[in-house]
């Protein structure tokens, strides 16, 4: 067993990493233009869905197992889906609900009716404010902004702060955070500041493996430079990642006639494996149209998701739980074994970093899988096997290791 010191997680770290699934929403004005950047110089006359109904979209997420849900308050042209006292670039200058709509607000109000966690995602790079240039009054402004989203619609998860297009721009991070600390205490902070969740690095919602929930060296901002994400001082050494993926292909936001690039359930299952396997969490994009629906191929390919991951994860062969560096679990008979599931008490922090997996056979054990890291979970495929028991064996830890979850 190594001595080095553990990182430990704080009791809204391990809450968020609990919820391993979240459904992510991007809709705003490139909805009705047909983009995915939208340059700050579109109408708000163009935002206007007949039809919107963010129960629909929660309900979706609420029946397909997702655990948290997380709106595009504002994407980088800068239009509010609230109507914010900074600019009147948004859903208050728009023909919806005669400029009396407000999409945050319903988002929210359905996450309550749903018992769904709600986030924001609030785009520091505007491409439309006119103060943008100027950084004093910016901050200013974004700061209002932040306040009024925090302050005005509930409890907050997360708050999503995207790097693009802020590649080399400094903002007064440290009053940032401050405003989150503030009114959402228990908000967990992406990727930028002081986060206390860090981006996975890509937007295909995949991990490598193993994916460390301490903070790395390297953590890139964006998908569009090389540039390390600059931390305040106090950035905990604990720093689990989120994966984000569009549903369909490489688009965030709907477009028309779009429907062949929605991933097929296979590539899904092969992100899941991937990202909540490899112990992040999965943000799915699945994104509602220009009527404020989400459409039925879209919400289709969801529910086929969550039933093919029911059937794969919610009735176990066997499972068992212990501490110490050697785990057997005895099943009932021989059975055939593909997937074998590890979870360590994250609470205690990361403490596995080698381990094998081994299957009784012919009165001796063989070794039918290893690995490194294991942390919130390890979903590990092997080549099926017939066995009586298997047995968990660390290799290597730092203190005793305290597995909550070993299951076939």
């Amino acid at each position: 067993m190594g001595n080095e010191e553990l990182a430990l997680p704080s009791k809204q770290q391990v809450a968020w990493q609990n919820l391993e699934l979240g459904f992510y929403v991007h809709f705003g004005m490139n909805t009705f233009c047909d983009q995915e950047w939208g340059d700050g110089t579109d109408p708000p006359e163009k935002f206007n869905p007949t039809n919107l109904d963010a129960n629909q979209w929660v309900r979706l997420a609420k029946e397909a197992g997702f655990q948290y849900f997380v709106l595009t308050a504002k994407h980088h042209d800068g239009v509010c889906l609230w109507p914010t006292e900074t600019t009147d670039y948004s859903v208050k200058s728009s023909p919806w609900k005669g400029g009396k709509g407000v999409v945050v607000r319903e988002c929210a109000e359905a996450c309550v009716e749903f018992d769904m966690p709600f986030g924001v995602y609030l785009s520091p790079w505007d491409r439309h404010e006119p103060c943008y240039t100027d950084k004093k009054a910016y901050d200013d402004f974004y700061c209002q902004q932040l306040t009024e989203l925090l302050t005005q619609y509930g409890p907050i998860i997360e708050v999503w702060f995207d790097g693009a297009g802020s590649e080399n721009r400094e903002y007064d991070w440290e009053r940032i955070i401050g405003i989150v600390k503030k009114y959402q205490p228990d908000a967990m902070i992406f990727n930028m500041g002081q986060p206390t969740i860090r981006w996975v690095g890509n937007e295909d919602g995949v991990a490598p493996y193993p994916c460390w929930n301490t903070r790395n060296t390297d953590a890139k901002i964006s998908m569009f430079t090389d540039q390390e994400g600059q931390w305040l001082p106090g950035t905990p050494k604990w720093l689990p990642a989120e994966c984000d993926v569009p549903l369909r292909g490489e688009h965030w936001f709907w477009h028309p006639n779009d429907e062949h690039n929605i991933r097929s359930l296979d590539n899904l299952l092969d992100i899941y494996y991937r990202s909540v396997g490899h112990g992040t969490n999965l943000l799915l994009n699945v994104t509602p149209d220009n009527q404020g629906l989400i459409p039925d191929a879209d919400r289709q390919r969801v529910l086929e998701f969550a039933r093919e991951i029911e059937k794969r994860f919610a009735t176990p062969l066997a499972r068992t739980a212990g501490e110490g560096d050697e785990l057997i679990l005895e099943l009932s008979g021989e059975v055939e074994v593909d997937t074998v599931m590890l979870q360590e008490d994250i609470q205690h922090g990361e403490r596995v970093r080698k381990y094998v997996i081994e299957s009784f056979e012919d009165g001796g054990w063989y070794v039918i899988g290893e690995g490194s890291a294991i942390g919130h979970k390890r979903i590990q495929q092997i080549t099926p096997v017939k066995t009586t028991k298997l047995r968990l064996r660390v290799i290597e830890s730092v203190k005793e290791a305290k597995i909550i979850d070993f299951t076939i």
